[in-house]
């Protein structure tokens, strides 16, 4: 093989050399260059509370209607209720009341809830509609004491028109009304001695709320507490505040008092 043959041979050997190279690099061939596998930055959560229901304004939270959830740290608001270390759902809404609807997941904020000592507690605890009346009461015109925040009661209406002889006239003015608060205190825990007792918060409707002021002028009130099974008894027959279908209208009657003698008769609560 002469030197001119070798060299043509070497260089078509080159050449097929660089084709097939190119070839491979064009389909993807060769060796991988090592890629770096990096994964992605985690993303800090905070334990933020939401609710587990549908809650309406005026109904107060218990740990059964929230949950906490964990929430991107990013996007939390500082109107948010957060977890404080190991601080219970239990805690985080104790005596607190719902102020604006809050949907299903949805975080609850400092603006849509109210704590009991806060400003706008009664507000949010009065049912749509509803309107809060305070009324002067003294220890015996409240069952000794033993009327709460949150029972009900019969509104009774004492007017005297003659004390020699004694002659007067009572009727009951208004049926299973819902107290509030006594004085400043919206639950039995924060509960006053008894003989501080002044005043008595009720829930009333408008027309309810006149009533009673101007009962309240024409003599001296009374609450009657009901037992629990006169309340559930008429739940389906009326609304709060309004005698039960199937209690006689006690409004139609009087008990007038002469000489020491009480008796009833029909009347339309006058004197």
């Amino acid at each position: 093989m002469n030197t001119r043959r070798l060299v043509v041979l070497l260089l078509a050997a080159g050449a097929a050399g660089v084709v097939a190279l190119m070839v491979r690099g064009l389909f993807g061939g060769g060796a991988k260059q090592a890629e770096a596998n990096i994964g992605a930055a985690p993303v800090a959560v905070t334990q933020v509370l939401v609710a587990a229901t549908r809650l309406e304004p005026g109904q107060p939270l218990t740990d059964a209607q929230v949950r906490w959830e964990p929430w991107p740290s990013s996007g939390v608001d500082p109107s948010f209720i957060a977890k404080n270390g190991g601080m219970s759902a239990a805690a985080a809404v104790e005596g607190t009341v719902v102020r604006s609807p809050i949907v299903a997941g949805e975080p609850i904020t400092y603006t849509k809830v109210v704590k009991s000592q806060g400003a706008g507690f009664m507000a949010a605890t009065l049912a749509p509609g509803m309107r809060a009346v305070a009324i002067s009461v003294s220890v015996a015109s409240i069952a000794g004491g033993f009327i709460l925040p949150n029972d009900r009661v019969d509104i009774i209406l004492t007017t005297v028109t003659n004390d020699n002889p004694k002659h007067g006239t009572t009727r009951v003015v208004l049926s299973n009304v819902r107290v509030l608060a006594i004085d400043q205190a919206f639950d039995n825990k924060n509960q006053k001695v008894v003989s501080d007792v002044k005043t008595a918060t009720l829930e009333l409707t408008p027309h309810q709320a006149q009533i009673v002021s101007l009962a309240q002028a024409m003599g001296t009130l009374s609450l009657a507490l009901r037992s629990l099974g006169d309340n559930e008894a008429v739940a389906s027959n009326a609304k709060p505040g309004a005698p039960g279908a199937a209690e006689e209208d006690d409004t139609r009657f009087v008990s007038v008092i002469r000489y020491g003698m009480a008796r009833r008769q029909a009347g339309s609560g006058g004197q």
